[in-house]
Formats: C-alpha cells, structure tokens, sequence
C-alpha cells in the first residue's frame, strides 16, 4: 500500500534524502575534526624570534620538548636512547633530513641542550628550531 500525502489521491512515490544528507554531514565534520587533530601534535608554548623562518620540508622530522621535559617525535614520546634510534634510522632512509627541535618556552634549557648534543652526534644534516613571530608593532611605535 503507498503512503498518501494531502488530498490528492496520487500515491507518493519520492525517496525522502533527509536523513542521508543528515548522516553525511555528521561523516563529514568527523572526518574534518580527525584531520585537524591529526595534524596538531603536542601542544608546545613557542617563544619568540623575530628572524624566525618557515621551514616546510617534506623530508622532516619534529621532535618535541614539552614544558615538563618530556621528549616526543612526530608527537610520539620517547626516552632518549630511543629518540637516538629513531633520528639514526631516519638519516638511514632519508639523508637529507631536517630535524625541526619545538621546544617549550618553559622547559629545562638543559634538556633542549641534551637533544641538541644528540642531534650533533647521529649527524643531523639539518637542524632547525622552532619560533613564532613576535606581533607587530602598531605603526608609528619604535
């Protein structure tokens, strides 16, 4: 039996979409908030240089020095020997890596020291450290 809409005695014969679109939206803003997130890492307090240059290599690695020193790569955390294993295989498979160090405004100056020592010793052939740029000045102030 057809279901019957208004006065019209013609059968209604449409598919309702509504509740596909609805479930496709939800799809989407899901794989749009697990993309976003995905992409963040660890959440580091940068200081600020205002030389600080962009580096987007695709040959990189982000090791990472949070404000209460703990050390991650690629958002995973590591202890040192294993950050070491880590970087030597890297260089192994890609020889022109660059090694961005994201280190927190807060942390140890003695813990960036020691993955800077270790980066020195693995043989990073790039090395860059990670900033944000100061705000700018209003116009007219020095």
């Amino acid at each position: 039996m057809a279901i019957q809409i208004g006065d019209d005695d013609k059968p209604y014969n449409e598919i309702n979409v509504t509740p596909m679109i609805d479930v496709m939206m939800v799809l989407l803003i899901i794989f749009i908030l697990l993309t976003t997130a995905a992409v963040q890492g660890i959440k580091v307090d940068l200081p600020s240089a205002s030389s600080a240059k962009t580096m987007n290599e695709p040959k990189s690695r982000v090791i990472a020095v949070s404000d209460d020193g703990t050390v991650s790569i690629d958002a995973v955390p590591v202890s040192m020997s294993e950050l070491e294993n880590e970087l030597r295989t890297s260089i192994a498979s890609t020889p022109d890596l660059a090694v961005i160090l994201r280190g927190d405004r807060a942390v140890q100056y003695d813990k960036v020291m020691q993955v800077l020592d270790l980066c020195s010793r693995v043989g990073v052939p790039s090395l860059g450290m990670a900033a944000t740029r100061p705000p700018a000045a209003p116009a007219g102030a020095r």
